[in-house]
């Protein structure tokens, strides 16, 4: 009886393991179809401007910043690719660039008081970075600049596999 006791437990609990990695969490969950479809033409017109990488330093909005390349296309203060995605998707569009442990807005069309928010960071402390600083996407909801957005971000990666950046889209809430 005891040995039966033991392995119903064994099955238990291994069962309660497989089912809680199979669930979906916030970093993993399935994509918003809007959010999905704006990403795939973030990402594609990114690739159309050739490989991501770091060169330099550009100050955006005050705030000194790598300067993020694709192709020979710079970012920093370009907003032409964020623009042309939320023209086609609605919501909005961002392109980090990695500025020593903070990933800072570069080119966006997120709103704040006195403009576009390029120059502002990505939470250190939000959900987003924790999968993002893995080498991770991470879909769902996230508070930005204090309203709440259903979002997607992806990591950009050099020609080496390091995150240097992130592609973000969003929608409010």
């Amino acid at each position: 009886m005891n040995r039966k006791n033991f392995i119903v437990g064994l099955l238990a609990a291994a069962c309660f393991i497989a089912s809680s990695m199979l669930m979906p969490s916030a970093g993993n969950a399935q994509a918003d179809p809007k959010v999905a479809k704006a990403m795939a033409d973030l990402k594609a017109a990114t690739a159309k401007l050739g490989a991501a990488k770091l060169d330099g330093k550009e100050a955006v909005s005050g705030k000194d910043a790598s300067a993020l390349f694709f192709g020979t296309t710079k970012i920093n203060n370009n907003f032409a690719v964020v623009d042309d995605v939320v023209k086609a998707n609605s919501g909005t569009a961002t392109l980090f660039a990695k500025t020593g442990d903070e990933y800072v807005r570069v080119s966006t069309n997120v709103p704040k008081d006195n403009g576009r928010a390029t120059g502002t960071i990505l939470d250190p402390k939000g959900k987003a970075i924790v999968e993002i600083n893995a080498g991770k996407a991470f879909y769902g909801e996230v508070d930005i600049l204090g309203k709440p957005y259903i979002t997607g971000y992806e990591p950009i990666k050099d020609a080496a596999g390091a995150v240097i950046g992130i592609w973000y889209v969003g929608y409010a809430k």
